[in-house]
């Protein structure tokens, strides 16, 4: 079966709506949970979402590369339509020059429970408040690479599957599990030790040998500028900075998270 190519010439195209006049709100908030959708950009993200199991539901690609970057994408998903026009229309229609040509609408999958992530989980990070699309997506690329066994975002935190957050993060938002969590508290209830990364008068360093010892550990990183609550500090087993020199006193939240990662992360 070969895909259906569909020549579009116009910035107004209904058929296109979703990867042009649709905000992130609208894409996700659709009545029917099945038909809500989230746009992958560039054929190796694309490749990534769909290897984690995603399921395409229609393309937008450059004309030229149909038989080129895109076509092994087009290939795997041949019942799937594929928008093309030539760049400076589809340019027009997004608003921005296609990274390597070529986006993807997705069907967003359905969220795992906090149960069924931190059943088998050693390290999990929570995100608690983070708006920042790129620090999303970046503390994404470094939870993949560093050991992360499961990502729990607050509801006050930026949707992974946001577009921005799905390409800094390089796809790595399909390579780590992640759901919606209202309380880190909850995780105690999984053997796990919560520890809060705060700069307060009782943090310990992240290089603590209590704190690196402990066999479950859940890490609170917060929102640039105001970090986490006093609350969320108070109800943590632990409090860890990162130790700092020449007068720095913080690290943007995605270097935080980085180092921090690395150091606690599970012993073999």
């Amino acid at each position: 079966m070969q895909a259906d190519i569909i020549e579009i010439n116009s910035i107004d195209d209904p058929r296109v709506a979703m990867f042009s006049s649709l905000t992130e709100a609208q894409l996700r908030s659709r009545v029917d949970a099945s038909k809500a959708i989230f746009i992958a950009e560039s054929p190796k993200v694309i490749t990534t979402a769909l290897d984690s199991g995603c399921r395409a539901v229609a393309l937008l690609c450059e004309r030229k590369h149909i038989e080129g970057d895109a076509a092994a994408i087009i290939a795997r998903c041949p019942d799937v339509p594929v928008y093309t026009g030539e760049r400076e229309v589809l340019a027009s229609l997004t608003g921005y020059t296609l990274t390597r040509g070529v986006l993807c609408a997705m069907q967003r999958p359905e969220v795992p429970t906090v149960e069924s992530l931190a059943r088998d989980a050693r390290r999990i990070v929570v995100i608690d408040g983070v708006t920042d699309t790129t620090n999303i997506g970046a503390i994404f690329r470094s939870a993949a690479a560093l050991g992360i066994d499961a990502v729990m975002l607050t509801r006050t935190s930026c949707d992974p599957l946001n577009r921005r957050s799905v390409r800094v993060s390089m796809g790595s938002v399909f390579l780590v599990p992640w759901t919606w969590i209202d309380d880190a508290s909850e995780l105690r209830n999984y053997g796990f030790k919560t520890v809060a990364m705060a700069l307060t008068d009782k943090s310990v360093s992240i290089d603590d040998a209590q704190l690196n010892s402990e066999p479950r550990l859940a890490l609170i990183m917060g929102t640039e500028g105001d970090g986490l609550a006093q609350s969320v500090i108070d109800a943590a087993d632990y409090t860890a900075r990162i130790p700092m020199m020449n007068g720095v006193d913080s690290l943007n939240v995605a270097a935080a998270a980085a180092v921090a990662f690395w150091q606690l992360r599970s012993n073999p």
